[in-house]
């Protein structure tokens, strides 16, 4: 049987539907055309969805006696507690979609994800706020990817961003079945290399949780694992670290390699930590001595394949 669908949660206007206040969209075609083929959308618009219609008159957070408030500026309409409402019962539905990723909408007053505007009382923004919406599916879902598009268009935010949709997939796939020890072992172990480009200290801090398992519920112990092991990938893994772990690989290949091949690994690996190569073609060249000489070890890490190729994001970072 094939695996089911990646479920990946989208504000509606990003899929082109003609929900904005102005009756129009914000289409994007890179996740409709390019990472809409791996994944199954599932839209989301909370001012539609709570009532509004489209088009619609704007609205806008607002500080007022301390609290940020969700005001139509045009007509003093307050429509805070209403999408507060709404939020609590759509991310509870959300729950049941079995989501491995969300991608909101920037600055907007229901889903913008960070430095959305809020006003004081003499009408100036700060870029200090969290839309409503997204307020309650971030602290609903602490583990989720979440991201906007607007910085999907940086090539590592993006880049770790599908490679944390990807992760969190396999250990939602993990722990979904009745597990074992072993099993959790064998996701740390394939993982290993993945983590050590992202957040060695973290890595080793998951190594002992895993060594101490047989001691602690296996509830406790699974929620510690996922939290630790998804704010470990939320680090942007830097061309040092990654330079680092092409170092730890090309230890794999001693047996096998002549010292040309090594001095061209290696070579490959300083020009990549330098900038004049992007990080596939250091791993392209591991991949083939992998499948060459059979390493074992390396044939089982996720590092070495986190996400599907065809979206070229290893060409960009």
């Amino acid at each position: 049987m094939s695996e089911p669908p990646i479920r990946v949660g989208i504000s509606a206007c990003l899929l082109g539907e003609k929900v904005r206040y102005d009756g129009g969209h914000k289409r994007d075609a890179y996740l409709v055309e390019t990472f809409g083929r791996y994944v199954e959308w599932v839209p989301v618009c909370p001012e539609v969805e709570m009532g509004l219609g489209t088009p619609r008159d704007t609205m806008r957070l607002v500080r007022i006696a301390g609290d940020v408030r969700l005001v139509v500026p045009k007509t003093g309409a307050d429509h805070t507690e209403i999408l507060r409402a709404y939020a609590r019962r759509r991310v509870g539905e959300l729950a049941k979609e079995d989501l491995c990723g969300c991608i909101l909408k920037k600055g907007s007053p229901s889903c913008g994800m960070e430095r959305v505007r809020v006003f004081d009382a003499r009408g100036e923004p700060a870029k200090s706020g969290r839309g409503l919406f997204a307020e309650t599916l971030l602290a609903y879902f602490p583990q989720l990817p979440v991201e906007e598009e607007g910085r999907l268009s940086d090539p590592p935010l993006r880049e770790n961003f599908v490679e944390r949709v990807f992760a969190y997939r396999r250990l939602r796939t993990l722990f979904a079945g009745r597990w074992k020890l072993r099993d959790l072992v064998a996701f740390h172990t394939t993982h290993k290399l993945l983590l050590m480009a992202h957040a060695p200290t973290t890595y080793e801090s998951l190594g002992r949780l895993v060594a101490r398992a047989k001691a602690l519920p296996r509830a406790e112990l699974r929620g510690r694992y996922e939290a630790e092991f998804m704010r470990a990938l939320r680090e942007l893994a830097t061309p040092r670290r990654h330079a680092n772990v092409l170092l730890h690989i090309l230890g794999y290949f001693r047996p096998h390699l002549d010292e040309e091949s090594r001095r061209e690994l290696l070579g490959l690996s300083v020009d990549y930590r330098r900038g004049l190569v992007p990080l596939i073609v250091p791993i392209t060249l591991i991949r083939h001595y992998v499948r060459r000489f059979d390493v074992a070890y390396l044939r089982g890490q996720v590092y070495l394949e986190p996400h599907p190729k065809e979206l070229m994001l290893r060409n960009h970072v």
